[in-house]
């Protein structure tokens, strides 16, 4: 009899494509990965990884047995769901993914919530890039993420994934206090064609938006420093090494030295809960999206 915990382990690393992406999207240690793996091949007689420079790839016959052991994870939530919806009340491990600025401002006081209403379900949380966590939910490998879009950069929606919306975060360009623009009111984006930035990296969906928003108004931005952390872009804009298009959420209170700018149009980004639909019905999950329609006004005043 294969055991499940083993199948899963596997399961983790043929999506994450290494031992400790797979580890930390468990919320174990490379180690206790590893070393479920190696059961697993003591148990199926049967090579399943193998070494491919600093790495390790799959061998034919893991992307088998990891393609069955998607089935089987399947399975059991589906039974997973049918006992919970039973009870009637959210119960079990709720796997949640999200992405950085939500995870710091947005989700300490969803999962706080949680624990005080429900202290049946085991909510964990991973922060993820939005573009990432879609296809987690898809793959079954995490049950509910909070992803963000922007007006011109929708997020897909894979078949077999259902999403609503959370509510909207709005973004104003930060500047240096001794930057000209640090008296105005509003700026627009027309105006800004000099400027240095500070941005997200390429790839992201923040970076994405910010050269596309940017090439519409005839001009190349002159990115020239790149930071994933909101923080590390207001500490650079601090240190008045350029300007930065941040959102409110998680960002904080801003150091004497920064000032924020309405940007006309106001560039806003939307979060949605996404989950996958055979696992709809569940209460935890339903909870779970209502806590965070109901937690997002306050907060997004706060912010």
């Amino acid at each position: 009899m294969l055991d499940l915990g083993r199948l899963r382990a596997l399961h983790a690393v043929a999506v994450h494509g290494s031992v400790g992406a797979a580890a930390t999207a468990l919320g174990y240690t490379p180690s206790a990965v590893s070393q479920q793996i190696a059961k697993l091949e003591r148990e199926t007689r049967t090579t399943l990884l193998e070494r491919s420079g600093r790495g390790i790839r799959l061998t034919d016959d893991a992307h088998q047995l990891a393609s069955t052991a998607r089935k089987l994870l399947a399975l059991v939530e589906e039974a997973e769901v049918r006992l919970e919806e039973r009870r009637g009340r959210p119960a079990g491990r709720l796997t949640i993914a999200c992405f950085a600025s939500a995870a710091r401002g947005l989700m300490p006081r969803v999962l706080a919530e949680l624990a005080r209403l429900h202290p049946e379900l085991d909510a964990r949380l991973s922060e993820v890039d939005p573009h990432l966590s879609i296809d987690l939910v898809a793959r079954g490998v995490i049950d509910l993420a909070v992803a963000h879009d922007w007006d011109i950069a929708p997020l897909p929606t894979p078949p077999g994934v259902e999403q609503v919306v959370i509510g909207d975060d709005l973004c104003d360009i930060l500047v240096h206090r001794d930057h000209p623009l640090a008296v105005r009111e509003s700026v627009r984006r027309e105006e800004l064609a000099a400027e240095r930035w500070i941005s997200q990296p390429p790839g992201t969906v923040c970076h994405d938006w910010l050269t596309r928003t940017l090439r519409a108004t005839g001009y190349e931005p002159l990115i020239v420093h790149q930071a994933e952390e909101n923080h590390t872009q207001v500490a650079l804009v601090a240190a008045g090494l350029g300007i930065a298009l941040v959102p409110r959420l998680g960002r904080g209170a801003l150091p004497p030295e920064v000032t924020p700018v309405r940007l006309d149009p106001t560039p806003t980004r939307r979060l949605h809960a996404m989950w996958r639909t055979g696992a709809a019905r569940r209460p935890a999950i339903r909870e779970t999206v209502r806590t965070l329609q109901e937690l997002w006004p306050s907060i997004a005043s706060a912010g």
